[in-house]
């Protein structure tokens, strides 16, 4: 049967090979295609420096990175580094880049990385902490389908890779997805991805709770968290800063619940707890997988088998997965579900923000 693993295996395999040149390519072609032409200049004048044998620390770490340059999101992190130095305000000159003006680029980004190499140097520490609130809506639909197969309504919901925790809210989100509306009158906030093909199905769903962990949770309410989130923001998606201003005013109300803890930790633990009757207790996760160890992968994977044959109609098991697919560089919407088993089925390919899903299930 295959895995999750399996797919994110080959394409670790296919990371590992590509040259910087090639990884930086990919995620420039990325950027474009997913809107935001401002990132994409940012890294192809990053990685024509790198090509260059422009010298410094940063520009050296990234030309002799050790491991699979794409898999670590190196370009992106070079981004959000660019980015939280112009955010800060310490770097006027990068403003013809973010304001879509004609510039030469590698000038300005080779001057910005010259003066300000101690600031940008950490960023390349870490994987990007992207935590989008649109990406929720592709949960959403997820459930719907999910409900539609006869799976309790009611979830039970496992995210790991959280950051924020901006998606264990969604039960404060409303949504309306192809004409097919949920959510409370209330809402935090309201998505309308723009839709195409089929809608999902029209099912009444309810959260039966949300937990997430991350290695390193980002806690909106200190600043300086908040703006390395605004750095990993493309400058385009002006909708985003709203959402993410939203996301900060809803967590000060209630904080959502999210622990520091690897993510095989993590499904081990919840999955040994008790499982209310009539509930579908989901994993799901978006943009998390690569980053997750291989040895973590499969320690999550065998956890969900094990639990999964103890599913039944009254207690079900489900995964939902949202993550990228670089060769039609868009994500894909897969899910599995216990105790029917079987392969994953996909349900839909996203944007990487959630501006538009295109639901491809029957």
């Amino acid at each position: 049967m295959k895995q999750l693993g399996d797919d994110a295996q080959s394409a670790r395999e296919h990371e590992a090979n590509l040259s910087v040149a090639e990884a930086y390519a990919n995620q420039a072609a990325y950027c474009r295609a997913n809107g935001s032409p401002s990132t994409a200049r940012v890294i192809e004048a990053v990685v024509e420096l790198v090509g260059q044998g422009e010298p410094g620390a940063f520009l050296a770490r990234i030309r002799e990175w050790q491991g699979a340059i794409l898999g670590d999101a190196v370009p992106l992190r070079s981004a959000g580094a660019l980015r939280g130095l112009w955010l800060s305000g310490e770097e006027p000159g990068l403003i013809p880049i973010y304001a879509g003006e004609e510039a030469d680029d590698l000038e300005i980004v080779a001057k910005a990385i010259r003066r300000h190499e101690a600031f940008l140097l950490p960023w390349l520490d870490g994987p990007p902490q992207t935590n989008e609130a649109g990406r929720s809506s592709t949960y959403v639909s997820a459930m719907l389908w999910l409900a539609a197969q006869g799976l309790p309504p009611r979830f039970e919901c496992l995210e790991i890779g959280s950051s924020a925790g901006i998606n264990l809210m969604i039960e404060r989100y409303s949504y309306d997805l192809g004409g097919v509306r949920t959510g409370p009158r209330d809402a935090a906030m309201h998505f309308a991805p723009e839709w195409r093909g089929n809608p999902p199905p029209s099912s009444r769903i309810a959260f039966e709770s949300l937990r997430g962990c991350d290695v390193a949770p980002v806690d909106l309410a200190d600043p300086a968290k908040a703006l390395r989130l605004r750095a990993y923001i493309w400058e385009e998606h002006a909708v985003r800063f709203e959402r993410l201003d939203a996301a900060i005013a809803a967590a000060k109300v209630q904080p959502p619940e999210l622990v520091a803890m690897n993510a095989a930790d993590f499904v081990e633990a919840e999955l040994a707890k008790p499982q209310p009757a009539g509930t579908t207790r989901v994993l799901m996760h978006t943009v998390v997988w690569q980053y997750v160890p291989e040895d973590q992968q499969r320690r999550i994977e065998a956890a969900m088998e094990e639990y999964g044959t103890g599913a039944s109609e009254d207690r079900a098991l489900a995964w939902i997965s949202l993550e990228g697919d670089r060769s039609v560089l868009a994500h894909a919407l897969k899910v599995r579900t216990w105790p029917q088993g079987g392969d994953w089925t996909l349900l839909a390919a996203s944007h990487a923000h959630g501006a538009w899903i295109d639901w491809r299930a029957a």
